[in-house]
Order: C-alpha cells, then structure tokens, then sequence
C-alpha cells in the first residue's frame, strides 16, 4: 500500500498526469451533474416503488451510473454502447470478415470495429429510450405524452447517452483509465452514501454482531474477486534462433497469460437479462382479462418467486455463459497462427494445429475456475439476503465487480504512467 500512496504521490506532483486526474475528475463531476437533471413531470414514489420490485431495472440503472433510478436525461447512461459492443462481439462469431477486422488487422481493424459498436449506439439507444418512456408512461411514473414531447424525450434521452459515450472516450484518450468503466463506478461509488445513510438510520444495538459479520465477509469477498481477477495460467512460450548476417535474433523464453476469469461481468449481465425475460413476460400475460393467459402468468411467477430454483437457474446460466463469452472473445487457432508466424512454439507441443488444441485444453480448465467463481459471486447476493434479511447486506454481483475491475485497472494504468515518466 505504501508503493501505491508513493506512485499516487509522484503522480499528482508530475504536471502531465496531474492534468490528466484532474480532466477525468472534471469530466465525472459533469457526469453527475447531469444525472441529477430529470426528464419533466416524473412521479419520484412511483418511481421508487417501480424500481424496488424490478430487478432488471436494477442493473439497468447500474450500467446507467445511477441515473436511471432519478430519469435524468443520462437515464440510458453508456448501456446502448456496452450492447452495442456486446452485439458486435457475438457477431464474429458469424462473420468471418469481422473476426479478421478485430483479430487480425491491429490497432486500424479495431478502431474500425469500434467505429462500427458506435453507429450501432444510435438505433439501440432510440429504441430503449422510447420503450422505457412507453412502458413507465403505462405505469403512472409519467404522465402521458403527447408525439410531440415523446419525440422529444427520445431525442434528448437518446443524445444524453451518446453525450456519455462521447466523455467516456475523452477520458480513455486524455485521462487514465477506461472511461466508460470509470463512469459506470462512478455512478456505483454514489449510490453508497445512501445505503450507508439507510443502515444508519435502522440501526439497532442489537445487530452490531450482523454488522460486524458483513464487514468479515464484505472484506473476504473482495479479496476472492481480486485473486480471481488478477489470477493468471502462464503457458511457456519459446523464439526459435534466427541468424541474419553476423547477428543472432530469437532463443528467448516468455510465456502467455491466460487469465482465470476471461469474459469479466459479461456472463452476469447475459444471464440476467435471459431470466428476467421470462418475468417481464409474465408481468404482460397478467394484464389480459383471459383466464388462460392470466394461469401462465401465475405459473411463471410463482416459479421465479421460489428463490432455489432462481438462485439454481442464475448459477447455470453464468456459468454456460462464461464458457460462451470465452469462446467468442478469445481465439485459440489465431494465436496459434500468431506464435507460428513469429518462429514461436510451446516446448513440448508441435506448432500449428496442436499448439491451438494445447491452448483450447488448458483455457477450457482454467474456465472451469472463472464461470464456478462467476456464478457464485451472482447468488450470493441473494444468499446474503436470504441469511440477514436486509437486502442493504447483499455483497457481491455485478456492481463489486465492477468496482473491483475499475480500480485494479485504475491502479495499473497509473503505475504504468509513472513508471514510464521515471525511465
């Protein structure tokens, strides 16, 4: 902890990466203040309540930074973005020229790929911000709009998402860090003063023992995501000796990382949104007057409302999913092809078919860990619910996360500046 403080010390007295903290600063200090500004003539008990009994919202508010739960013209917050980005990663799967532009053109095919996740913004970000307006104008939290001022709130929700998107990049490019995640932790950062204010306004003598073991298990789940997130399987790797002239280039070993947890909170994200899918059904079943419809709606809920089977199907569902995002994000038959072109092998295992084959064994293995961490750090919010019954005590799920992500990255990002301004 003392480097740290020391790198954060050395960093805030160089001229250059004290302006680029004090530019991310600026820039989320604006991000909040326009999640503070809403959208005319919001019900704030409706809103309240409508939030409390809807999960999906929940992390939709999450991925907002917080200023869905207030409709602020940010409502959307970079969510559009982050499905953008998700949609165009599941699409090489199914497109060869678009798993070449983001595996193999470099930097170029990337900036175009990401070019390609940010046109992609718009329709999402249109077609989100007029459901939502539909669906909480149908729950009395707006009053009902004429097209005019639908037209209107769609535009203004939908360049407020896309004003994010914008200030995110400016921080990746001008500050530190990933500008989108810091937006993300900093709306998650915010809402905790009020948690906090909650729990001290319930507190009773008697509970300084549940207290207490929250902060015992807060500190150890923290610590669990930390080792699983940092956690790395290095394969060896390598250079065969070339000789060019009198010089001899290659004969060095190295080997490559293949982190434990590949997919981060993707897996969560995938898994909530498919079994929140079938609830929302059952929610627009039940407004039919027919008996029969109504009878499915009642099913349904009442499977969901069992917390076994909704804990159960959220395990499985991570940990499929894990698997998936791995498969899609991470190409063992390019690295392969990588190695080979650079006179690199794997000791032990012939180049080409075999090495891709090695590596597609041992990142298999290591998944294993990462989507069984994953799906375990997803229900248990909903274990430590179920143990304290106070849903202030749920640690864990996509927002620690999150958290933990953005500062470790934060962390990186400033040592690697200060590091390179020493040398």
């Amino acid at each position: 902890m003392q480097s740290l403080f020391q790198k954060l010390i050395l960093a805030w007295k160089d001229a250059t990466l004290r302006k680029r903290l004090l530019f991310v600063a600026a820039l989320l200090l604006l991000f909040r203040l326009l999640a503070a500004i809403p959208i005319p003539g919001v019900d704030l008990a409706r809103l309240e309540q409508f939030f409390s009994n809807n999960q999906f919202l929940g992390l939709l508010n999450i991925f907002s930074g917080g200023g869905l739960s207030n409709l602020s013209i940010v409502m959307l917050g970079v969510g559009p973005y982050i499905t953008g980005s998700i949609i165009m990663q599941l699409l090489t799967m199914m497109s060869p020229k678009l798993k070449a532009l983001y595996h193999e053109e470099g930097e170029a095919g990337r900036a175009r790929f990401a070019q390609y996740s940010r046109l992609l913004t718009v329709p999402l970000a249109l077609i989100q911000s007029f459901g939502f307006l539909v669906l909480l104008e149908r729950q009395g939290v707006v009053p009902e709009l004429s097209l005019f001022h639908t037209l209107t709130n769609v535009i203004l929700i939908t360049g407020g998402s896309l004003l994010l998107m914008w200030l995110g990049e400016l921080m990746t490019e001008y500050g530190i860090g990933n500008g989108v995640s810091l937006i993300i932790f900093a709306g998650i950062v915010a809402s905790i003063p009020a948690a906090v204010g909650q729990l001290a306004f319930t507190f009773e003598p008697g509970s300084i023992p549940l207290y207490l073991g929250f902060l015992a298990a807060a500190a150890a789940v923290v610590l669990g995501v930390v080792v699983v997130t940092e956690a790395e399987r290095p394969i060896p790797v390598t250079y065969a000796k070339r000789v060019r002239g009198n010089r001899v280039f290659g004969g060095v070993s190295t080997y490559l990382p293949l982190r434990v947890n590949q997919a981060g909170v993707i897996p969560i994200i995938f898994a909530l949104s498919i079994l929140l899918f079938p609830q929302m059904i059952a929610t627009f079943l039940a407004a039919f007057d027919n008996g029969a419809l109504q009878r499915i709606a009642s099913l349904l809920q009442a499977i969901f409302a069992n917390a076994w089977v909704y804990a159960s199907l959220y395990f499985v569902l991570v940990f499929l999913f894990t698997y998936f995002y791995t498969a899609v994000t991470f190409d063992p038959d390019t690295i392969a092809n990588n190695l080979k072109k650079n006179g690199a092998f794997i000791p032990g295992v012939r180049p080409g078919p075999q090495t891709s084959a090695h590596i597609t064994q041992v990142l298999t293995r290591i998944t294993l860990v990462g989507a069984v961490f994953l799906g375990l750090v997803a229900v248990l919010p909903l274990a430590m619910q179920g143990i304290t019954g106070n849903a202030n005590l749920a640690i864990g799920g996509t927002a620690l996360l999150i958290v933990v992500s953005v500062v470790l990255d934060f962390v990186k990002k400033v040592e690697a500046q200060v590091s390179m301004r020493e040398y």
